[in-house]
C-alpha cells in the first residue's frame, strides 16, 4: 500500500466511511435534546388525544343492549326491556328500537336495581365484605416493555366494569397511565410527590419534639417540607372518563422523588421511608373510600417501586415469554428479597434493642402473569415458565390480539373500544384477554378479602 492509497471501505455492508460521515449532522449539544424533547412532547399531545373528544376532553363512550346483557348484567336481552318498560324511573338508554345505549352511570344504577329485585341465584353486585379496607394491588417489574401498565389499566377498567370503585396512582414519571386515564398534571405537586415529602415531614417534626426536650438540635424543615404539610391525598385525587375510576397522575417531575428520598433518609435515618404511601392512604382514610386501589410502577426498584410494593396487599408481576423477561423477572424477585430482607433485618435489631414486636413484610398474594402471549411460537417457554415460578404463576396467559394492538395506538384500553369497529369475534376474542386476567385476579381478590373476615371472626373469638 502506498502513502497516497485510500484504505478500503469495511466489507460488511460495502459502507463507505467518507460517505457515512458526509451523512452526520454537527456534533449533538444539550440543546438539540431540548429541541427533540419540544417536538417529542407535541407529538405526544397530538397522539394522546386520538382518543379524545372534539372538545379535547376524554369520554367514555356507551354500551349496547347487547354488552350490557352478555358482559356486564348477565340477564336476557328481552328480560331488560320487559324490567325497564315497567320501571319507568331506570335508566331507558339512548337510541331507538330494540338496541339501546347506556352510559357506564346508568349501568351501574341497573346494577343496583338487579340487585334488590333481581334473581337472587344471579350476583349482580360484586362482593366487597362490610367495614374491610380496600385491596392494594401493585403492578411491578423492574424491566420496561413487559405490560406493566396495559395491565394496570384494563385492571382498573375490568374492576370499573363490575361495579368496583377504583383509585389508580401512577408511580411511573413517565406518565403514560395518566395518559391512558386522560389526567392532567401540571408539575410534582399534584403527584404522589408530596405524600412522601409530607410523610417525612411529619416524621421531622416528631423527631424534633425529642430533640427539643433532650436539648439536641432540630432537624430542617425547608418550604418543600412546610408546604407537604397541607396537602392530602384527596388535593391530588382527580376524577377520570370512567365515573369510577379516580387517579392520582404522574409526570416528569415526579422522578425527582429518586434523588430527594435519599436525602431526607440521610437527614433522618429513622425515617421508614418505604411506608410513605401506605401510611398516606390510611391516615386520610382513602382506603375506606374506594374497593381497589392500583399502583403502576416504574421499570426500577427505586424508592417509588420499594414505597408500592411496601403499600400492595397483592403483587402482579407482567413477564413476556422470554428468555431475557424470565431471567430478568427471577432477579426481580432476588432484588426484592435482598431489599425487603434487608429492611427488616435493620429494624428488627433496633426494635429489639427496645424491647418492641418486631415488623414483617407480607403480601396476600403475589402472581406473576405473562403478557403479549403468542401460544402458536412461545408455548413451550411459558410451560417451562410456569413449571418454574409454579403457584407465583397465573393460569391464564394475556395474548396479543390485533384489537389490543389497535386499541393502544388509539391511547385507549380494549373497554373503551367501539365493537362496532371490528368483527364480532374479533371484539370479543379481544376482550377475553382482559376479562379472563381480571377473573383470576379478582378471585384473589375476594379470596384475601375472605380471609381477612374469617381472621378477625378468629380473633373476635379469642378475645
Amino acid at each position: 500500500m502506498t502513502s497516497s492509497s485510500k484504505p478500503a471501505p469495511p466489507p460488511y455492508f460495502n459502507i463507505d466511511p467518507a460517505k457515512a460521515a458526509a451523512r452526520l449532522s454537527d456534533p449533538i449539544d444539550t440543546v438539540r435534546f431540548a429541541k427533540a424533547a419540544t417536538f417529542a412532547a407535541k407529538g405526544r399531545d397530538d397522539l394522546a388525544k386520538r382518543g379524545y373528544s372534539p372538545d379535547g376532553r376524554k369520554r367514555l363512550r356507551k354500551f349496547s343492549t347487547w354488552e350490557v346483557c352478555r358482559y356486564l348484567l348477565d340477564i336476557a336481552p328481552a328480560h331488560l326491556r320487559r324490567v325497564l318498560k315497567a320501571h319507568e324511573d331506570l335508566p331507558q338508554g339512548a337510541g331507538e328500537g330494540g338496541s339501546k345505549w347506556f352510559t357506564l352511570e346508568e349501568v351501574l344504577t341497573l346494577r343496583d336495581h338487579f340487585a334488590s329485585e333481581g334473581s337472587s341465584a344471579k350476583q349482580y353486585k360484586s362482593w366487597r365484605p362490610e367495614g374491610q379496607p380496600a385491596k392494594v394491588i401493585s403492578v411491578a417489574n423492574f424491566k420496561g416493555g413487559v405490560g406493566k401498565t396495559s395491565t394496570a389499566a384494563h385492571l382498573a377498567m375490568s374492576a370499573a366494569l363490575d361495579g368496583y370503585r377504583v383509585l389508580v396512582i401512577d408511580l411511573d414519571s413517565q406518565g403514560s397511565m395518566t395518559s391512558i386515564m386522560g389526567g392532567q398534571v401540571e408539575d410534582e405537586w399534584q403527584t404522589a410527590f408530596p405524600l412522601l415529602a409530607r410523610d417525612y415531614a411529619r416524621h421531622v417534626q416528631a423527631e424534633n419534639e425529642t430533640r427539643a426536650a433532650a436539648g439536641q438540635t432540630a432537624l430542617p424543615l425547608d418550604e418543600t417540607l412546610t408546604e407537604s404539610l397541607e396537602v392530602s391525598p384527596r388535593n391530588l385525587i382527580q376524577s377520570t372518563h370512567w365515573p369510577n375510576i379516580d387517579l392520582i397522575g404522574a409526570q416528569l417531575n415526579l422522578y425527582w422523588a429518586e434523588f430527594q428520598v435519599p436525602v431526607w433518609r440521610m437527614q433522618a435515618r429513622s425515617w421508614p421511608l418505604w411506608d410513605a404511601l401506605a401510611n398516606a392512604l390510611q391516615s386520610d382514610k382513602i382506603l375506606e373510600d374506594y374497593d381497589i386501589i392500583l399502583l403502576d410502577t416504574p421499570p426500577a426498584l427505586g424508592y417509588l417501586t420499594i414505597n408500592a410494593l411496601s403499600a400492595a396487599d397483592i403483587l402482579l408481576v407482567p413477564l413476556g415469554a422470554s428468555f431475557l423477561e424470565f431471567d430478568s423477572t427471577g432477579r426481580f424477585f432476588d432484588m426484592l428479597y435482598s431489599t425487603f430482607a434487608s429492611i427488616e433485618e435493620g429494624e428488627n435489631r433496633i426494635r429489639r434493642q427496645n424491647d418492641l414486636p418486631e415488623m414483617k413484610f407480607e403480601w396476600d398474594a403475589v402472581r406473576a402473569l405473562i403478557t403479549r402471549f403468542d401460544a402458536a411460537q412461545q408455548t413451550d417457554l411459558a410451560n417451562v415458565i410456569q413449571a418454574y415460578f409454579g403457584d407465583f404463576m397465573t393460569t391464564y396467559r394475556q395474548e396479543m390480539t390485533a384489537m389490543v394492538g389497535q386499541a393502544g395506538e388509539q391511547v385507549n384500553g380494549i373497554y373503551e373500544a367501539d365493537y362496532r369497529e371490528f368483527n364480532r369475534d374479533t371484539y370479543v376474542r379481544g376482550r377475553e384477554t382482559f376479562d379472563r386476567t381480571w377473573a383470576e385476579i379478582k378471585e384473589i381478590l375476594l379470596g384475601t378479602w375472605w380471609r381477612d373476615v374469617q381472621m378477625e371472626a378468629q380473633e373476635d373469638g379469642k378475645a
